[in-house]
């Protein structure tokens, strides 16, 4: 008997690979890869970044099919999954930018920043609702279960199979089935779809790496406004300085003003002179009034930062004891450059477009529904709940596949294709952009250090030539003119010694925001 028995349990085989095969065959082949010539490690968010670089610079593309299904496993589902969004989100200055930042105020406005700004408010519930997506998607998994109550009233058609069929039938001793006939049903209906071929579960994970790249996306924002608020603090205290130095130079000037006035009353100088330490003068207060305004721009463009209506800027005078050039030089760049949130973001979404993919293609897939129902029916209250005649249930399981009419699928399979390419090179496009940005900065601060010394020599000189051609002036042993160059130049050589301050710690700025923002992988 079993050798009868086993050429069909053979032929049972077979038809289980041909129909593999098939269902194989009816989805489409992963997307194609020629349009990309190569591609950054998995290993990118682990193994040094100077490494990345390696590989980035001459890693070729080999097979695409190996490269998607080689995909890293997300180790940390679990703890993402079952923690709250906000647990998350701690951008605090003790563990983002407290370290970095020696200026009180300036730590003070960017914690507040962080706790008023409207755009993180906006990305805080993206976040949430990038969140509520993995919650959505998980519960695909599982078996969906409903409490069912129904009641219903029925008449069959006498000259129907059931009303021919009721009206001989007994319910009950001595009761035939009525006419309109009463059902009342209480019980629990379930529908599961069996994730056979993974497609559930790739949506899961997809949604998963999107709410990732949310909160790097957060994460990023969070850089960039500390990056825009410290350039604005430190453009105000560069106007500090600035309007400092004018107005020792408005008092300088009416101090010579006065001198060559008087020379001209002695017949020494001419109405020349005059003019000229008059009109001199007057553009001093006009670049007053030009350095007050950037003072207004600044401050107002803080308070926007902040979230809150005008009001002044309180702000540290210690312009020129802020420097950190000896803590970044510490510091190795290729090593901090993974700590990026767009790299990261960029990452994740790169992820997502993969399972996305995968998701689309196994639609194609026939799917396996199962369908099942338990409780109590009867035609009658008082019948309800007796057992085990009135207990009723089905099971039901069925399988559908698309054969006719794909269009649909096709289209969405297509789109996450080109997501996915689109995300691949929007990934390599972020580190050579990140890549080629710290390098640019890191050559900058270092210029903007050398040029702030040679300012500081230049000032040095320029302020002792004012003196002297003072003196000289007054003795009759210099023109007007050489004190009104002398002037100039030392105004113009402390506000540029100035500049070379403020692009130094802005520069600064830009290189730790390169760097990752004081994010940690």
């Amino acid at each position: 008997m079993s050798n009868k028995q086993l050429p069909n349990i053979k032929n049972g085989r077979y038809r289980i690979w041909i129909l593999s095969i098939f269902f194989w065959g009816c989805a489409p082949s992963l997307p194609p890869m020629d349009s990309v010539q190569f591609h950054l490690p998995d290993s990118f968010l682990i193994n040094p970044i100077s490494d990345t670089i390696r590989v980035f610079e001459t890693a070729q593309l080999n097979d695409p099919n190996s490269f998607i299904d080689s995909q890293p496993e997300f180790s940390s589902t679990t703890r993402i999954e079952n923690s709250s969004p906000i647990d998350l989100e701690k951008a605090k200055s003790s563990s983002v930018f407290n370290v970095f930042f020696k200026d009180s105020q300036l730590v003070n406005i960017l914690d507040s920043i962080i706790e008023r700004n409207l755009d993180l408010a906006i990305s805080s519930q993206k976040i949430e609702g990038s969140f509520s997506e993995v919650i959505l998607t998980r519960g695909w998994l599982r078996p969906r279960v409903d409490l069912n109550l129904g009641s219903a009233l029925r008449r069959y058609g006498l000259y129907t199979m059931d009303g021919a069929g009721n009206s001989s039938t007994y319910m009950l001793p001595g009761k035939i089935v009525p006419t309109n006939l009463p059902d009342y049903l209480v019980g629990f209906q379930t529908n599961w779809e069996l994730d056979v071929w993974g497609k559930l579960n790739d949506r899961k994970k997809s949604a998963l790496h999107k709410y990732l790249s949310s909160k790097e996306a957060r994460n990023w924002l969070i850089t960039q406004l500390i990056k825009k608020a410290s350039h604005h603090y430190y453009e105000l205290q560069a106007c500090d300085l600035e309007l400092k130095c004018i107005e020792e130079s408005i008092l300088l000037q009416s101090r010579a003003y006065e001198i060559v006035k008087a020379k001209k009353e002695a017949a020494k100088l001419n109405e020349l002179a005059v003019r000229q330490f008059e009109a001199q003068l007057l553009e001093l207060m006009a670049l007053k009034k030009e350095v007050e305004n950037r003072i207004v721009v600044n401050e107002k463009e803080l308070n926007d930062l902040l979230g809150r209506f005008y009001q002044p800027i309180v702000r540290d005078s210690s312009f020129y004891n802020q420097i950190y050039l000896d803590q970044v030089s510490q510091r190795r760049p290729l090593e901090l450059l993974s700590n990026r949130s767009d790299i990261q973001q960029a990452y994740w979404i790169y992820q997502s477009t993969i399972n996305d993919v995968f998701a689309s293609r196994k639609s194609f897939y026939p799917s396996l529904m199962i369908t099942s129902s338990l409780g109590f029916q009867g035609f009658r209250p008082d019948l309800l709940f007796l057992t085990p005649q009135s207990l009723a249930y089905t099971l039901v399981g069925n399988s559908l596949m698309p054969i006719f009419n794909r269009t649909f699928l096709r289209a969405q399979y297509l789109s996450s294709t080109a997501n996915y390419l689109e995300a691949n090179l929007n990934y390599i496009k972020t580190v050579v952009l990140a890549y080629n940005e710290t390098q640019s900065e890191w050559v900058k601060m270092n210029n903007y250090y050398e040029i702030f010394i040679l300012k500081q020599e230049e000032t040095k000189r320029l302020s002792e030539s004012v003196n002297i051609a003072e003196d000289l002036f007054r003795n009759g042993r210099a023109t007007y003119l050489e004190v009104l160059f002398a002037q100039q130049n030392t105004l113009k050589s402390k506000i540029e010694m100035i500049d070379a301050r403020k692009y130094q710690l802005i520069t600064l700025i830009n290189l730790y925001a390169a760097y990752g923002g004081g994010w940690k992988n």
